[in-house]
Protein backbone atom coordinates (compact mmCIF):
# COMPACT_ATOMS: atom_id res chain seq x y z
CA UNK A 1 0.00 0.00 0.00
CA UNK A 2 1.36 3.41 -0.95
CA UNK A 3 1.26 6.22 -3.46
CA UNK A 4 1.42 6.04 -7.24
CA UNK A 5 5.00 7.30 -7.52
CA UNK A 6 6.25 4.73 -5.00
CA UNK A 7 4.32 2.00 -6.79
CA UNK A 8 5.88 2.93 -10.12
CA UNK A 9 9.34 2.75 -8.53
CA UNK A 10 8.59 -0.73 -7.17
CA UNK A 11 7.29 -1.90 -10.56
CA UNK A 12 10.48 -0.76 -12.28
CA UNK A 13 12.64 -2.52 -9.68
CA UNK A 14 10.57 -5.71 -9.86
CA UNK A 15 10.83 -5.80 -13.66
CA UNK A 16 14.53 -6.69 -13.42
CA UNK A 17 13.70 -10.14 -12.05
CA UNK A 18 10.03 -10.34 -13.15
CA UNK A 19 8.65 -10.34 -9.62
CA UNK A 20 4.95 -10.84 -9.01
CA UNK A 21 3.41 -7.75 -7.41
CA UNK A 22 0.26 -6.75 -5.60
CA UNK A 23 0.02 -2.97 -5.24
CA UNK A 24 -2.72 -0.86 -3.69
CA UNK A 25 -1.94 2.72 -4.64
CA UNK A 26 -3.62 6.11 -4.46
CA UNK A 27 -7.11 7.23 -5.27
CA UNK A 28 -9.19 10.30 -6.00
CA UNK A 29 -12.44 8.73 -5.00
CA UNK A 30 -15.83 10.01 -6.24
CA UNK A 31 -18.70 10.32 -3.78
CA UNK A 32 -21.88 10.79 -5.82
CA UNK A 33 -25.10 12.05 -4.23
CA UNK A 34 -28.36 12.05 -6.21
CA UNK A 35 -31.31 14.25 -5.27
CA UNK A 36 -33.45 11.21 -4.42
CA UNK A 37 -31.00 10.01 -1.76
CA UNK A 38 -31.40 10.12 2.00
CA UNK A 39 -29.70 13.52 2.07
CA UNK A 40 -29.01 13.69 5.79
CA UNK A 41 -27.39 10.25 5.82
CA UNK A 42 -25.38 11.12 2.71
CA UNK A 43 -24.09 14.30 4.36
CA UNK A 44 -23.08 12.38 7.50
CA UNK A 45 -21.08 9.94 5.41
CA UNK A 46 -19.61 12.63 3.16
CA UNK A 47 -18.10 14.47 6.13
CA UNK A 48 -16.61 11.29 7.55
CA UNK A 49 -15.42 10.01 4.18
CA UNK A 50 -13.45 13.17 3.46
CA UNK A 51 -12.12 14.19 6.86
CA UNK A 52 -11.51 10.95 8.79
CA UNK A 53 -7.83 10.82 9.82
CA UNK A 54 -7.49 14.28 8.24
CA UNK A 55 -7.97 12.70 4.82
CA UNK A 56 -4.88 10.50 5.16
CA UNK A 57 -6.73 7.46 3.83
CA UNK A 58 -6.25 6.03 0.34
CA UNK A 59 -10.00 5.44 0.01
CA UNK A 60 -11.05 8.87 1.32
CA UNK A 61 -14.13 10.24 -0.43
CA UNK A 62 -12.63 13.64 -1.13
CA UNK A 63 -14.28 14.18 -4.53
CA UNK A 64 -17.90 15.10 -3.85
CA UNK A 65 -20.13 14.95 -6.94
CA UNK A 66 -23.60 16.24 -6.11
CA UNK A 67 -26.76 16.71 -8.17
CA UNK A 68 -27.18 20.39 -8.93
CA UNK A 69 -30.65 20.73 -7.41
CA UNK A 70 -29.38 19.76 -3.93
CA UNK A 71 -25.94 21.38 -4.15
CA UNK A 72 -26.62 24.25 -1.77
CA UNK A 73 -28.32 22.13 0.87
CA UNK A 74 -25.58 19.49 0.86
CA UNK A 75 -22.58 21.78 0.63
CA UNK A 76 -23.80 24.32 3.18
CA UNK A 77 -24.31 21.59 5.75
CA UNK A 78 -20.94 19.98 5.02
CA UNK A 79 -19.23 23.35 5.44
CA UNK A 80 -21.03 23.93 8.74
CA UNK A 81 -19.92 20.56 10.06
CA UNK A 82 -16.38 20.84 8.73
CA UNK A 83 -15.92 24.10 10.61
CA UNK A 84 -16.91 22.35 13.86
CA UNK A 85 -14.54 19.36 13.60
CA UNK A 86 -12.30 19.27 16.66
CA UNK A 87 -8.60 18.79 15.91
CA UNK A 88 -6.23 17.36 18.49
CA UNK A 89 -3.61 14.83 19.44
CA UNK A 90 -4.05 11.32 20.86
CA UNK A 91 -4.13 12.67 24.42
CA UNK A 92 -7.05 14.99 23.65
CA UNK A 93 -10.31 13.26 24.53
CA UNK A 94 -12.29 15.81 22.52
CA UNK A 95 -10.31 15.35 19.32
CA UNK A 96 -12.25 14.08 16.31
CA UNK A 97 -9.32 14.02 13.91
CA UNK A 98 -5.60 14.61 14.14
CA UNK A 99 -2.64 16.27 12.47
CA UNK A 100 -0.94 15.56 9.18
CA UNK A 101 2.08 13.31 9.25
CA UNK A 102 4.83 15.91 8.71
CA UNK A 103 5.68 19.53 8.02
CA UNK A 104 6.54 18.59 4.44
CA UNK A 105 3.14 17.03 3.92
CA UNK A 106 1.39 20.03 5.45
CA UNK A 107 3.25 22.23 2.97
CA UNK A 108 2.13 19.95 0.12
CA UNK A 109 -1.52 20.09 1.19
CA UNK A 110 -1.37 23.88 1.54
CA UNK A 111 0.14 24.21 -1.95
CA UNK A 112 -2.53 21.85 -3.31
CA UNK A 113 -5.31 24.06 -1.94
CA UNK A 114 -3.71 27.27 -3.17
CA UNK A 115 -3.34 25.80 -6.64
CA UNK A 116 -7.02 24.84 -6.63
CA UNK A 117 -8.00 28.40 -5.73
CA UNK A 118 -5.69 29.78 -8.42
CA UNK A 119 -7.36 27.51 -10.99
CA UNK A 120 -10.83 28.80 -10.10
CA UNK A 121 -12.10 26.80 -7.14
CA UNK A 122 -13.95 28.65 -4.39
CA UNK A 123 -12.69 28.18 -0.83
CA UNK A 124 -15.68 27.76 1.50
CA UNK A 125 -14.01 26.71 4.75
CA UNK A 126 -10.53 25.91 6.04
CA UNK A 127 -7.71 26.36 3.60
CA UNK A 128 -4.98 26.97 6.14
CA UNK A 129 -3.05 25.58 9.06
CA UNK A 130 -4.80 25.78 12.42
CA UNK A 131 -3.68 28.88 14.32
CA UNK A 132 -4.85 27.72 17.74
CA UNK A 133 -2.06 27.89 20.35
CA UNK A 134 -2.59 24.27 21.35
CA UNK A 135 -1.87 23.21 17.76
CA UNK A 136 1.40 25.13 17.45
CA UNK A 137 3.55 22.02 17.88
CA UNK A 138 1.58 19.87 15.44
CA UNK A 139 0.93 19.84 11.70
CA UNK A 140 -2.79 20.58 11.94
CA UNK A 141 -4.57 21.58 8.74
CA UNK A 142 -8.17 22.71 8.91
CA UNK A 143 -10.87 20.64 7.16
CA UNK A 144 -11.25 22.33 3.79
CA UNK A 145 -13.98 22.48 1.15
CA UNK A 146 -13.32 23.74 -2.39
CA UNK A 147 -16.48 24.43 -4.41
CA UNK A 148 -17.05 25.21 -8.11
CA UNK A 149 -14.45 22.66 -9.14
CA UNK A 150 -14.03 21.50 -12.73
CA UNK A 151 -12.86 18.12 -13.95
CA UNK A 152 -9.42 19.08 -15.23
CA UNK A 153 -8.34 21.05 -12.16
CA UNK A 154 -5.30 19.69 -10.36
CA UNK A 155 -7.23 19.48 -7.09
CA UNK A 156 -9.85 17.30 -8.77
CA UNK A 157 -7.48 14.96 -10.57
CA UNK A 158 -4.75 14.52 -7.97
CA UNK A 159 -4.88 13.09 -4.47
CA UNK A 160 -4.05 15.49 -1.64
CA UNK A 161 -3.96 12.87 1.14
CA UNK A 162 -5.22 15.64 3.35
CA UNK A 163 -8.52 17.04 4.68
CA UNK A 164 -9.56 18.63 1.39
CA UNK A 165 -12.93 18.01 -0.28
CA UNK A 166 -13.58 19.17 -3.83
CA UNK A 167 -17.15 19.72 -5.05
CA UNK A 168 -18.54 19.21 -8.58
CA UNK A 169 -22.14 19.18 -9.81
CA UNK A 170 -24.05 17.07 -12.32
CA UNK A 171 -27.46 17.19 -13.99
CA UNK A 172 -27.99 13.61 -15.19
CA UNK A 173 -27.12 10.02 -14.39
CA UNK A 174 -24.85 9.79 -17.43
CA UNK A 175 -23.00 12.94 -16.42
CA UNK A 176 -22.49 11.65 -12.88
CA UNK A 177 -20.91 8.47 -14.26
CA UNK A 178 -18.72 10.40 -16.69
CA UNK A 179 -17.44 12.71 -13.95
CA UNK A 180 -16.85 9.81 -11.57
CA UNK A 181 -14.78 7.97 -14.16
CA UNK A 182 -12.81 11.03 -15.25
CA UNK A 183 -9.68 10.13 -13.31
CA UNK A 184 -6.54 8.05 -13.79
CA UNK A 185 -7.34 6.41 -10.46
CA UNK A 186 -9.94 3.77 -9.67
CA UNK A 187 -9.78 2.67 -6.05
CA UNK A 188 -13.18 3.32 -4.53
CA UNK A 189 -16.33 5.39 -4.76
CA UNK A 190 -19.79 5.90 -3.34
CA UNK A 191 -23.29 6.30 -4.79
CA UNK A 192 -26.29 7.65 -2.88
CA UNK A 193 -29.78 7.21 -4.32
CA UNK A 194 -33.22 6.11 -3.20
CA UNK A 195 -33.67 4.38 -6.57
CA UNK A 196 -32.07 0.94 -6.17
CA UNK A 197 -31.99 0.24 -9.91
CA UNK A 198 -30.30 3.56 -10.66
CA UNK A 199 -27.78 3.08 -7.87
CA UNK A 200 -26.94 -0.38 -9.23
CA UNK A 201 -26.49 0.97 -12.77
CA UNK A 202 -24.17 3.72 -11.61
CA UNK A 203 -22.19 1.40 -9.34
CA UNK A 204 -21.69 -1.04 -12.21
CA UNK A 205 -20.59 1.70 -14.60
CA UNK A 206 -18.00 3.28 -12.31
CA UNK A 207 -14.47 2.02 -12.97
CA UNK A 208 -13.39 1.68 -9.37
CA UNK A 209 -12.47 -1.42 -7.38
CA UNK A 210 -14.98 -0.90 -4.56
CA UNK A 211 -18.26 0.99 -4.78
CA UNK A 212 -20.40 1.61 -1.73
CA UNK A 213 -24.13 2.17 -2.28
CA UNK A 214 -25.81 4.37 0.33
CA UNK A 215 -22.70 4.10 2.47
CA UNK A 216 -19.01 4.96 2.31
CA UNK A 217 -16.02 3.31 3.92
CA UNK A 218 -16.81 -0.05 5.55
CA UNK A 219 -15.23 -3.24 4.31
CA UNK A 220 -15.08 -6.92 5.24
CA UNK A 221 -12.00 -9.17 5.20
CA UNK A 222 -13.91 -11.63 3.01
CA UNK A 223 -14.37 -9.01 0.28
CA UNK A 224 -11.56 -8.26 -2.15
CA UNK A 225 -9.94 -4.82 -2.00
CA UNK A 226 -7.92 -3.12 -4.72
CA UNK A 227 -8.01 -0.64 -7.54
CA UNK A 228 -8.56 -0.24 -11.25
CA UNK A 229 -6.33 1.82 -13.53
CA UNK A 230 -3.47 3.56 -11.71
CA UNK A 231 -4.83 2.65 -8.29
CA UNK A 232 -3.07 -0.67 -8.28
CA UNK A 233 -2.44 -4.22 -9.40
CA UNK A 234 -4.00 -7.30 -7.83
CA UNK A 235 -6.19 -7.54 -4.75
CA UNK A 236 -5.93 -7.72 -0.99
CA UNK A 237 -8.35 -9.66 1.23
CA UNK A 238 -10.87 -12.25 0.14
CA UNK A 239 -10.15 -15.33 -1.95
CA UNK A 240 -8.28 -13.36 -4.60
CA UNK A 241 -6.20 -11.67 -1.91
CA UNK A 242 -4.97 -15.07 -0.72
CA UNK A 243 -4.24 -15.95 -4.33
CA UNK A 244 -1.70 -13.13 -4.54
CA UNK A 245 0.56 -15.19 -2.25
CA UNK A 246 0.25 -18.39 -4.27
CA UNK A 247 1.86 -19.76 -7.43
CA UNK A 248 -0.22 -21.90 -9.76
CA UNK A 249 1.37 -25.15 -10.81
CA UNK A 250 0.09 -27.71 -13.33
CA UNK A 251 1.16 -31.36 -12.79
CA UNK A 252 0.16 -33.94 -15.40
CA UNK A 253 0.24 -37.62 -14.34
CA UNK A 254 -0.50 -40.41 -16.81
CA UNK A 255 -1.73 -43.41 -14.80
CA UNK A 256 -1.80 -45.72 -17.82
CA UNK A 257 1.33 -44.91 -19.83
CA UNK A 258 1.76 -46.50 -23.26
CA UNK A 259 4.17 -46.12 -26.12
CA UNK A 260 2.90 -43.29 -28.27
CA UNK A 261 3.87 -40.06 -29.89
CA UNK A 262 4.79 -38.77 -33.30
CA UNK A 263 8.12 -40.57 -33.38
CA UNK A 264 7.44 -43.91 -31.68
CA UNK A 265 9.60 -46.90 -32.67
CA UNK A 266 7.59 -49.11 -35.08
Amino acid sequence: TGGLTTGQTIIRAAAETVKKLALELGGKNPHIIFADADIDAAIDNAVTAAFLHSGQVCSAGTRLIVERSIHDRVVNEIVRRAAKISLGGPDDEMAETGPLISQAHLNNVSAYVQRGIAEGATLLVGGKRSDKPEHAKGWYYLPTVLDNCQGKMYCVQEESFGPVMTVEVFDSEAEAIAIGNDTVFGLSGGVWSGDAAKAARVASALRHGTIWVNDFGPYRPAAEWGGYKQSGIGRELGEHGLGEYLEIKHIWTNNAPSRSGWFKDQ
